[in-house]
């Protein structure tokens, strides 16, 4: 699988994304054109899990914090007070995956930002790379 994140692309990845060395996201295609299935893990500053997602439908979310939005080839969640949005993953032609804005909290309480020209977390970031991973995950951080 491909995956984009911000405009960094990770090509033959195994659909999971590890940051700061925890698996955090999943991704998996149940075709070419989907549907794309997603599960992730939002934690808070000191490592609690706030919101879960599994196969794109909402399994935890602490005090309703967060709205999910999904469709066959995309999943948008937001976190309700601040109108942040913290993933929005899209499945484009050919079968790559597009993470292009996110406001992710780590295990480590760290903020991962993705935007469409890059990632950041604490002092690490990456834009316009290219990486085959052939058949790794994507680590961040």
């Amino acid at each position: 699988m491909d995956i984009e994140i911000g405009s960094n692309l990770y090509r033959n990845a195994d659909g999971t994304v590890e940051i700061e060395g925890v698996p955090q996201i999943a991704l998996t295609l149940k075709g070419a054109a989907g549907p794309l299935l997603v599960n992730f893990v939002q934690f808070d500053q000191v490592g609690r899990i706030t919101a879960k997602v599994v196969h794109s439908s909402m399994a935890f979310n602490e005090r309703r914090a967060h709205e999910l939005s999904t469709s066959p080839t995309g999943v948008l969640l937001k976190n309700l007070e601040s109108g942040k949005v913290v993933l929005h993953v899209e499945l484009k032609e050919g079968g790559r995956v597009s993470f292009r804005q996110g406001n992710i909290l780590t295990v480590k309480g760290h903020l991962l930002e993705i935007s469409p020209t890059e990632w950041r977390i604490e002092k690490h970031r990456l834009s316009g790379q290219e990486s085959d991973l052939q058949g790794k995950s994507v680590s961040i951080g």
